[in-house]
């Protein structure tokens, strides 16, 4: 903050001397913007590479022969759930937020149903426990009629960074794999690469 020094002449009287802060000068500016809105400040992975590897790679399994062959076969739609996405870059990734994205990306599809992850499961089956001794027998949900998945999707998401005299590249590989949950057959293999070269300034403005 910086403070500026005033000199008040008033007549018939001394003049006086006050020094006032000067507020907001040099501060942060706070600027909103759409939240799809590609800004990679970083280079690191972020919120745009969750959101567009997650449509781009669910769009992909869902155009493979798996999905065409499971319709055919049992003429309704397949039930998928989503496993663990491993971190094994050297970075904090939030993987739920991209797992978030996958369900997303899935469930906006029209073509699956996605149900409750294990965590989530686990507050369900709390809730039902307390409907069975609070709510009415009219409004109880009951045990046992859970939709059971058909597919489990799991995956990795790895990392490689490059860096010389003040250059950078980081590449980024997310390794997905959906898996019949009934047989453990791999049904579908995707993968999808980022590459993001980071050029720093040799002089600091």
């Amino acid at each position: 903050m910086k403070r500026i020094l005033l000199r008040l002449v008033v007549p018939g009287l001394v003049s006086l001397a006050a020094t006032i802060p000067l507020v907001g000068c040099g501060g942060k500016q706070v600027t909103r913007i759409d939240a799809d809105t590609t800004v990679d400040l970083s280079g690191r992975w972020n919120d745009t590479d969750s959101r567009l590897v997650s449509e781009e790679m669910i769009q992909d399994s869902l155009a493979r022969s798996w999905y065409t062959d499971y319709m055919q076969a049992r003429g309704d739609k397949p039930t998928i759930i989503v496993g663990t996405i491993g971190n094994r870059t050297a970075e904090h990734i939030p993987t739920v937020t991209f797992i978030g994205d996958i369900e997303r990306a899935y469930v906006n599809s029209g073509r699956v149903r996605v149900v409750a992850t294990a965590e989530e499961r686990g507050q369900l089956l709390d809730e039902r426990a307390d409907q069975g001794k609070y709510a009415s027998d009219e409004t109880i949900k009951k045990f046992g009629r859970e939709h059971g998945a058909d597919f489990m999707l799991i995956g990795t998401i790895s990392s490689i960074n490059d860096k010389v005299e003040g250059k950078e590249i980081r590449f980024y590989q997310v390794d997905l794999t959906l898996v019949d949950i009934e047989t453990n057959e791999k049904v579908w293999i995707g993968q999808k690469k980022i590459k993001k070269f980071i050029g720093r300034s040799r002089f600091k403005g």
